[in-house]
């Protein structure tokens, strides 16, 4: 509902800040001499922003409240969104093929089937089950249900060919929308505590110290290139999209890091 009412702007937004920081990352990748393939994957992992990281810090910050971070994590739903369709074109050039026109349009395709999904799910099923078993539910049995929902959502999206985890994302904008949800957020808070800290701790036992030796300088200047290019494009972006110049740049500022897809697209 929230990126509904904003029009067209968040949309505006989120393929800007994708096309240049895909141009970003292509040419960092030919000044450092490496293959065309290489570019175009180094430019789809520096394309879109961390919404984990963006929301941790900003609730840490306590700047939840501010008018801006609706739009910035408007934007990165949306890129989660495009991400899956970037993953099946970048899938499509790693096997050798280009993505021709019937692979786009059946991924569009699937994409719009589980939108559907999300919104018959989210207008009429859930809202319905929590409203009736209401007086029933203990927080015990809450917090099983929540994550219940979650799960199976997980599975189903991974079973439709998209991400484990925009299935878990599209639970959670669904139980946003019941009138359990301020419940649902008490109970279910000491889990994404537990889980937001695992997350932290395994992207942390990924980094190798002797690889940030031998590839000092790809690294400074790729961490530079993120930064800046997040900093200045997407703030560009956000002006371009009708923000004005102080919320474009507290948004453009806040988008300053890489997603979980980079994962996801390094692994192709």
């Amino acid at each position: 509902k929230k990126i509904l009412k904003m029009g067209l702007a968040p949309v505006i937004a989120a393929v800007s800040t994708i096309f240049f920081m895909s141009m970003t990352g292509m040419v960092v990748g030919h000044l450092f001499g490496w293959g065309h393939m290489d570019c175009i994957f180094l430019g789809g992992m520096l394309a879109m922003s961390s919404t984990t990281i963006i929301y941790k810090a900003l609730s840490d910050m306590g700047l939840l409240q501010q008018g801006f971070v609706a739009t910035v994590m408007s934007v990165c739903i949306l890129e989660d969104i495009l991400a899956i369709v970037m993953m099946v074109m970048l899938s499509a050039i790693a096997s050798g093929s280009n993505p021709d026109g019937a692979q786009m349009v059946g991924s569009l395709l699937k994409i719009g089937f589980f939108l559907i999904l999300w919104f018959i799910v989210g207008l009429y099923l859930v809202p319905s089950f929590l409203r009736v078993t209401r007086k029933l539910m203990t927080d015990e049995t809450l917090v099983i249900v929540a994550l219940g929902f979650c799960c199976a959502m997980a599975w189903i999206s991974t079973a439709v060919g998209f991400s484990s985890a925009f299935g878990a994302f599209v639970m959670g904008s669904i139980l946003a929308e019941t009138i359990e949800v301020e419940r649902i957020e008490k109970v279910v808070e000491p889990v994404k505590n537990l889980f937001g800290a695992i997350f932290f701790v395994s992207v942390g036992m990924l980094v190798d110290p002797h690889v940030l030796v031998s590839y000092a300088v790809p690294i400074v200047v790729l961490v530079l290139a993120i930064m800046v290019g997040q900093a200045v494009f997407g703030s560009f972006s956000y002006l371009l999209s009708g923000q004005p110049l102080k919320t474009a740049m507290r948004c453009g500022f806040s988008m300053a890091q890489v997603g979980e897809f980079a994962f996801i697209i390094a692994s192709l």
